[in-house]
């Protein structure tokens, strides 16, 4: 199974373009799409989610006109939104099970026991009697993924499903979706770089409606090497830092800012080698892009 974008433009009417050319192809597995808020994930996500069209390009995943077949694909499909309103006052078992009607899922047996068993994998089920309005972030989280898949979806998408959870929730949310990312296709949308680095096999980062790199995280980490630079610098001497070197990420420890920069070669000025991670990749790959767009404008 494969998901093939090509060429994905969107351009809403306020005359914001939220796609520009998007090409990406997402396997089986669990797939990152990294980006800042007003990225255009949210924007590619309900496009494949068949919730709006696209102004040109295509989707295709199994041989499925996504953006033609839209009945086709709904029924392979289970979404999780980045938001979505539930009934305070609803059991969480029962509006599961109606869920699982709109989904088609016979009556009888059939789904009582698809609802049963997600109420287990989701560990929702000793709070099955249960109003939703007096549920936690992270129970809401887990019955949007339970009912994103019913049905066995194969397509599944989630939009920042750890936004707001603690520690605790977003473990548990981790572990749920790595063991369902095994047999189908699940796109993370994310602006959590850990999120991705700790589920993702395959990745990719948006930014301004454009892909700006995509692959393996480990790769893209990998081919970072030698160009990430460390040193703890005060604050009056971080404006003319950034007027000399990019700048990825800056922190504060014991009282000091430590400054991560980007550079091919020693900066010298006392800037130590450091060891890149995603983070690295991601705060690189975007400050890279906004220094070509902003120098583009300018000419």
């Amino acid at each position: 199974m494969q998901l093939t974008i090509r060429d994905l433009s969107k351009t809403y009417p306020n005359g914001v373009q939220a796609l520009d050319g998007v090409s990406l192809d997402v396997p089986s597995g669990m797939f990152g799409l990294l980006g800042p808020n007003g990225a255009g994930k949210s924007t590619l996500m309900r496009t494949i989610a068949t919730l709006q069209d696209a102004d040109s390009g295509g989707i295709d995943f199994d041989g499925i006109d996504v953006l033609r077949q839209k009945t086709e694909v709904r029924q392979l499909l289970g979404y999780l939104p980045q938001e979505f309103g539930l009934d305070p006052k609803a059991v969480c078992g029962d509006l599961l099970s109606h869920f699982a009607a709109l989904k088609g899922i016979p009556s009888g047996a059939a789904r009582k026991e698809a609802v049963e068993a997600l109420l287990h994998q989701t560990n929702l089920w000793q709070h099955r009697a249960k109003r939703l309005g007096g549920f936690s972030g992270g129970m809401k989280q887990r019955f949007g993924i339970a009912q994103a898949l019913l049905g066995d979806p194969r397509l599944l998408i989630v939009d920042e499903p750890t936004a707001g959870l603690d520690p605790e929730e977003r473990q548990r949310f981790h572990n749920l979706l790595a063991e369902i990312g095994q047999n189908v296709v699940v796109i993370l949308s994310t602006h959590i770089v850990d999120d991705v680095s700790d589920l993702c096999d395959r990745m990719a980062i948006i930014h301004k409606g454009r892909v700006l790199c995509s692959g393996k995280p480990q790769d893209q980490v990998a081919a970072l090497a030698g160009k990430v630079w460390t040193k703890s610098v005060e604050k009056p001497a971080l404006p003319g830092l950034r007027e000399r070197l990019t700048v990825i990420s800056t922190r504060l420890f014991g009282g000091r800012t430590i400054a991560r920069v980007y550079s091919p070669s020693d900066p010298g000025d006392g800037f130590a080698p450091a060891a890149p991670d995603l983070e690295d990749v991601y705060f690189t790959t975007i400050r890279l892009a906004d220094a070509t767009f902003t120098n583009g404008n300018q000419k």
